[in-house]
């Protein structure tokens, strides 16, 4: 009976695709185009109680990270691609769910989510039990080197070798396309907040300065490079002197953060190598001709293109709105139903 009962709702609802990243979270509607572009954290407040409410989900909850008193908590839910608060990424998911349906209780979605490759079944069983636990009717996931490569316009169908590289909060997921699915593909916990993680390190033993990670993304956009520049970008930033315990501010360069940034850079620029080592000689062909080409965030740091192609032999293209490829590609498997059944996997 309740199945019948959901289906009929089903039928009044709004199928959704949800790109869940451990920075953002982005909800497109189906034939509607993206509708939710949010950072992933959620502002819990406990009342006298113990109950938990939810006080402000997205950017507003963002802008409580490190601000909070006692009894209110600003949770990024995700972490390195997956799961780390089932709770809260259940209650995250539904928020959004029914901030696209107005509120309607009884909206039932169809959902496809992308998710990083090679999640266990375990985590691929968290995933999927949180969206369903929100309100979805059925979930289908989709592994985010395909939603990239597909939300980059790269012809994922045809009979030829396409590398994407998608560089996003929690992983950087590489993966070779052919045939509409992953040939080989590889995923490392080496991506956004990572290098937010090494710049705070750099800034705390070179200056002996405190920064949070807010102010460490805020300076890998500004002026974070990956390559020498020939004019360095200067700006400053301030903290609190980890020696005086004072606040204090000091100027940095961009070529402070790219020497903050270059072991994580090395480590893409290896895991990258490491899979054009393993691509069948008929697709690394096509990969020459080709190229590699760069989504997610992480694509938009100076310079990142070149020194990768320096590294691989190869040219690297960033992707038209590379911030947007996973979620685009989430959302046109949804809208192409042979393109959905093709690309999404089912546990």
């Amino acid at each position: 009976m309740f199945g019948f009962v959901k289906n009929i709702f089903g039928a009044f609802s709004k199928d959704l695709a949800i790109d869940l990243g451990t920075a953002n979270t982005l909800v497109l509607v189906k034939g509607q185009g993206i509708s939710i572009n949010e950072p992933s954290v959620v502002a819990i407040q406990v009342d006298k109680h113990g109950q938990e409410h939810i006080l402000a989900v997205g950017q507003e909850a963002k802008n409580m990270v490190g601000k909070t008193p006692g009894n209110i908590k600003a949770i990024r839910p995700m972490k390195d691609g997956v799961i780390a608060d089932f709770h809260v990424t259940e209650m995250m998911i539904e928020y959004f769910i029914r901030k696209v349906h107005g509120r309607k209780s009884f909206s039932s979605p169809r959902v496809v989510i992308c998710v990083p490759y090679g999640l266990t079944q375990v985590e691929r069983k968290a995933v999927k039990e949180s969206a369903l636990n929100a309100g979805a009717r059925y979930v289908y996931l989709i592994e985010e080197p395909m939603a990239a490569a597909i939300g980059a316009g790269l012809p994922v169908k045809d009979p030829q070798g396409n590398l994407v590289v998608d560089i996003g909060g929690g992983t950087t997921e590489i993966g070779v396309i052919s045939l509409g699915g992953l040939v080989i593909s590889k995923s490392i916990r080496v991506a956004g907040d990572k290098l937010d993680a090494s710049i705070v390190d750099y800034v705390k033993k070179k200056f002996n300065l405190l920064i949070g990670d807010r102010v460490a993304e805020e300076l890998k956009i500004k002026i974070g490079t990956a390559i020498k520049l020939d004019e360095e970008l200067i700006t400053t930033v301030r903290g609190r002197d980890q020696v005086e315990g004072t606040l204090t501010s000091v100027e940095i360069t961009s070529e402070h953060i790219r020497e903050a940034m270059a072991e994580q850079l090395k480590q893409i620029a290896e895991a990258l190598k490491s899979v054009l080592e393993q691509t069948p000689p008929d697709l690394a062909g096509d990969i020459v001709e080709n190229g590699v080409v760069l989504t997610g965030g992480g694509a938009l740091i100076r310079g990142l293109d070149k020194y990768l192609s320096d590294i691989v032999k190869l040219p690297v293209y960033i992707a038209e709105d590379p911030l947007l490829a996973v979620a685009k590609g989430t959302g046109k498997a949804l809208d192409e139903l042979d393109l959905l059944q093709q690309a999404a996997f089912d546990d």
